[in-house]
């Protein structure tokens, strides 16, 4: 017997990773993207882990989630604490983990109704 909904009912759920893409609703996108547990899913700047500015940052912070978890690409990379700051200011919490994990445990959270968003960096 299930207890648990395979997607959560009116939010955003990742279904598939690979290195083709992310699958968000169905949906692949090929290109980093902010995925907010409820709302739209939107592509993200940055398109490789140097780029990463503190304004990337802001962007995430303009959009008010409970918690952040950047999925820092193929492999587990930890930002400069200070382009992430203002997050940190404003009472978001914030997760580095990398890509196939950061999906994980966004649907978990996602599916517990949290505001999560997944901010995953796609390299190309």
């Amino acid at each position: 017997m299930k207890f648990q909904l395979d997607e959560p009912q009116g939010g955003n759920s990742i279904s598939r990773h690979d290195a083709q893409g992310v699958w968000v609703n169905g949906e692949r996108h090929q290109h980093s993207l902010l995925v907010p547990w409820r709302g739209d899913v939107s592509a993200w700047a940055p398109s490789r882990f140097e780029e990463l500015q503190a304004s990337h940052f802001e962007a995430i912070r303009a959009l008010q989630p409970e918690l952040v978890i950047l999925g820092s690409g193929s492999r587990l990379r930890f930002p400069r604490p200070e382009l992430w700051r203002g997050l940190v200011d404003a009472r978001i919490g914030f997760e580095v983990m990398d890509l196939a994990a950061a999906c994980r445990t966004y649907n978990v959270l996602a599916s517990e109704g949290r505001n999560v968003l997944a901010a995953l960096l796609m390299e190309t």
